[in-house]
């Protein structure tokens, strides 16, 4: 019983591994490329800054109305 789930579950981590992609270039599976630093730095800042300052904008707008 148990021989027989390991060889499932290597056969099903050999298979990932065979149709996972086309030999793990970084970056391979972003929506966005990485080839422009200054973009993606400018890009994560707008995301970092409006994910973590948009709760305390949000609440300052419930407070002043």
């Amino acid at each position: 019983m148990l021989g027989r789930s390991s060889v499932i579950a290597r056969n099903f981590s050999q298979s990932m591994v065979r149709y996972g992609g086309h030999g793990g270039i970084p970056g391979e599976n972003l929506p966005f490329g990485l080839h422009n630093k200054y973009r993606i730095t400018a890009l994560f800042t707008i995301g970092c800054v409006l994910g973590f300052g948009s709760p305390f904008l949000i609440v300052r707008h419930q407070l002043l109305k």
